[in-house]
């Protein structure tokens, strides 16, 4: 009957809107339930195939231009209101088009930070949520080499609440990146690293701290680089350990 209850929450759990002493008790469970972190990852499967599948018929440029031929084909105006119907449709059509672009825009930023935030849930939901475990970032800086199309640095931990996990292979349209996991308190962290061209161009360059689902990211640009850094802790734990990604990586 328990285990009923979890299940039933897990794809609330999994859009962030369960309130927070429930979501941080559920992500408990999930982490020592391997039949709900099973569940976890096949939702977060559908979940992609379903975003794959509806980028395959976003109505292009051509399309909207047919449409607003037909439309406009079907009217017509009296000769003396001729102008102002032109202006008006004009500045409609130019307010609509801007509109679709940001609402665009946006709609891919969130796609982007949805699916790095179902990756670093899968991770967690894993029994197995890292392939180089270590602690030592001159162990698993190295294990990269080769696996990835770039180097990178990781930050000096020593002194700091923070504790290196391990790291993994893992893919953006289909471009091998690298995610590292840290640990501070009992909340986990995960840092994304991918190409550029990886990461669709819409995201910021520069650093920027925001809410998805139930977690923090910050993303931000650098030497060619895109760094996406995801957790669940305090907004302050998440811009520290980015702020030292900055700086390990100005070496």
């Amino acid at each position: 009957m328990e285990e009923q209850k979890w299940k039933a929450q897990l794809d609330t759990y999994l859009d962030g809107e369960l309130p927070s002493a429930e979501m941080k008790e559920l992500d408990a469970h999930v982490r020592t339930c391997p039949s709900c972190a099973a569940d976890i990852v096949d939702r977060l499967a559908l979940r992609r195939s379903v975003q794959t599948a509806g980028k395959r018929y976003t109505p292009d440029a051509a399309l909207r231009e047919r449409v607003r031929k037909q439309i406009g084909s079907r009217r017509r105006f009296p000769w003396k209101g001729w102008l102002a119907a032109a202006a008006s449709l004009a500045v409609l059509g130019i307010a609509g088009y801007i509109g679709l672009d940001i609402a665009r825009v946006n709609l891919h930023r969130r796609q982007v930070l949805s699916e790095i935030a179902d990756l670093h849930v899968a991770a967690l939901a894993s029994t197995n949520p890292v392939d180089v475990v270590s602690s030592d970032r001159h162990t698993v800086k190295p294990w990269f080499q080769g696996k990835v199309p770039f180097t990178f640095n990781l930050p000096e931990l020593e002194g700091t609440d923070y504790t290196l996990l391990g790291g993994r292979m893992v893919y953006m349209r289909q471009i091998p990146g690298a995610e590292l996991i840290y640990q501070i308190r009992k909340h986990h962290i995960s840092v994304f690293i991918f190409p550029d061209n990886a990461v669709p161009g819409q995201l910021p360059t520069d650093s920027e701290l925001r809410k998805e689902m139930a977690f923090t990211v910050d993303s931000w640009s650098d030497g060619g680089l895109r760094y996406l850094v995801i957790g669940d802790p305090e907004q302050e734990d998440v811009a520290k350990l980015a702020e030292m990604f900055r700086k390990a990586a100005r070496g």
